[in-house]
Parts: structure tokens; C-alpha cells; sequence
């Protein structure tokens, strides 16, 4: 019989493979996207481009970078306009979004037709109650999953298309997947919270609008505010990301400075939308733990 000789260890494990898989994927994407290849004229290949942009992290333009008459402006006034203009698209897009997301979450919960906000009397109200209102339901949450399923630059694209380079296309464009989520979200919370109120004004013989209007909307109020708070983060990413298709928001200056190759400048940009994301994350976290 062959003497048993102990099973040596691959060399490199799974670990090692895994890294090693990861390692020659990230080299075979950098051939791809022709990092290691002249793209802009001879020695501009693309990682040396990328390690000239990252080299300007650490030294961002304070002033226009461009060729003269226009050379040497203070970029402050700028950079400050954008913030404005990407707060503004913002807020707009929140606004209609908390008025869509509430009147969707509202239809979205199961309050209305589970029979949590006391049983309708008569034939019309058992037939509204067990037939109507899931019906409106189901269609409800369809709606919510299609404005959720799709991004706000498709959106902002099919509106471009429809209205033209218009800020209601802009404020359109961000408040539709926003208002998705929104629903979504307040319609959880809407059936999340406890029912012990609920359940009281319902024993004293309150309709299901003052069971709902006084026992349950209260209660939820304060996380669906945080929620709504949270958003405007969210809706300040996105006014940026349309910037790229001409709105006046921080992702135009970004976009344009790119385009003439002002690294300074975008650098300058990114931090002043980093600043922007902390500050408005900062303020909504102070009101939600003030709220909740």
C-alpha cells in the first residue's frame, strides 16, 4: 500500500486567489479604458491625466485658470452662485416630492384596507373596504416601485426631451425617484407605528379619518420628518448630478472646468460640494435628533 502522504496547502489560498483575481481584473479594466495608452496626444495617456487631475487635490484654484481677459477672477463669486442655484433645484424638488411622497405613502398603507381604521358600515363601505381599496393599493405600490426603479438622469433625459432645458424639467427630474422613496418609506413608518392610540380613538367610536388624523399620523410624524430631512442630502446630489446637463448647478462648473482641463478649478467645486453634503448633513442631523 502507498505510504499516505499529508495534502500540502495550495500556495496561495482562496484568499490569494481572490486578491489575485481582483488584481488582474483591475489591470485587464485599466487596458480597456486605455489608461496605459495615448489618448489625448502623445505622452497624455490616461493614468498620467489621472495623476495630474489627483495632483491638484492639494491645491486648489482660488482664481480662474483661465487665459486672459477672463484669467485670474476670484472663483468665490462663482463657487457661491453655484451652491445657491444647487440648493435651490433642491429645495424645489424636495418640496414636490414631500407632496407627492406623502399623498402616495398615504394610499401605500395598509391602514386603509386592512380594517385597522374601524370597519365601514353599509354595503357601499364593505364593498369600498374589500374591494375598492386594495384594488387602489396594489396599484399605488406598482407606482411607487416604477418611480423608484428608475434614476433621475433617465428621468431628467425624458423630460429634456419633452419640455426642453427648462428648471421644471430640473425640479421634475429629482422629485420623482425622490417621491418614490419618500412613499415607500412614509408608508412603512404609517404602518409601523403602534396602534394603542389608534385602537382607543377607534373603542370611542372615532371614523377612520380622526382614527388616522389623531392616533396614527402624530406618532409618525417625527421619523417621516427625519426621513424628508435625510432626502434633502440626497436631492442636493442629484441638483449637482443634472448640472452635467446645463442646469447652473455645481455639477456645470465641475463639467466645465473638466472640459478645459482646470483641475484647480475642480477641485475647488468638489470641495465646495463636499462642504455643501456636510453642512446640510450636519443641519438635518441636528433637527432629527431634536424630533425623534
Amino acid at each position: 500500500m502507498a505510504p499516505d502522504f499529508p495534502k500540502r496547502p495550495f500556495p496561495l489560498g482562496i484568499r490569494g486567489l481572490l486578491l489575485t483575481g481582483i488584481i488582474v481584473a483591475g489591470l485587464l479594466s485599466a487596458h480597456t479604458l486605455g489608461l496605459f495608452t495615448s489618448s489625448e496626444g502623445p505622452g497624455r495617456s490616461g493614468l498620467r491625466v489621472a495623476l495630474e487631475f489627483f495632483s491638484h487635490a492639494f491645491s486648489p484654484a482660488l482664481r480662474s485658470q483661465a487665459p486672459p481677459p477672463h484669467g485670474g477672477a476670484s472663483l468665490i463669486p462663482g463657487v457661491l452662485e453655484a451652491i445657491h442655484q444647487t440648493v435651490i433645484f433642491a429645495a424645489a424638488g424636495l418640496g414636490l416630492a414631500l407632496v407627492l411622497g406623502f399623498v402616495l405613502g398615504f394610499l401605500g398603507s395598509t391602514v386603509w384596507w386592512s380594517g385597522d381604521m374601524g370597519e365601514r358600515r353599509g354595503i357601499v363601505g364593505r364593498l369600498i373596504s374589500r374591494a375598492v381599496m386594495p384594488s387602489v393599493y396594489a396599484a399605488t405600490r406598482v407606482v411607487i416601485a416604477l418611480l423608484r426603479s428608475v434614476h433621475e438622469l433617465i428621468w431628467a433625459v425624458l423630460f429634456l426631451a419633452a419640455l426642453g432645458r427648462s428648471d421644471f424639467a430640473a425640479v421634475v427630474a429629482i422629485a420623482i425617484p425622490i417621491s418614490g422613496t419618500l412613499a415607500k418609506l412614509f408608508s412603512e413608518l404609517i404602518d409601523e407605528t403602534p396602534r394603542d392610540a389608534a385602537l382607543v380613538l377607534r373603542a370611542a367610536g372615532a371614523g377612520p379619518v380622526q382614527v388616522f388624523s389623531f392616533g396614527l399620523l402624530p406618532r409618525a410624524l417625527p421619523d417621516m420628518a427625519a426621513t424628508a430631512l435625510y432626502q434633502f442630502e440626497c436631492a442636493l446630489r442629484s441638483a449637482t448630478v443634472l448640472g452635467f446637463f446645463g442646469f447652473p448647478t455645481l455639477g456645470y462648473a465641475i463639467s466645465a472646468s473638466f472640459e478645459n482641463l482646470y483641475y484647480g478649478e475642480v477641485w475647488t467645486y468638489l470641495y465646495a460640494l463636499l462642504a455643501l453634503i456636510v453642512m446640510a448633513e450636519w443641519w438635518s442631523g441636528a433637527i432629527r435628533r431634536r424630533m425623534v
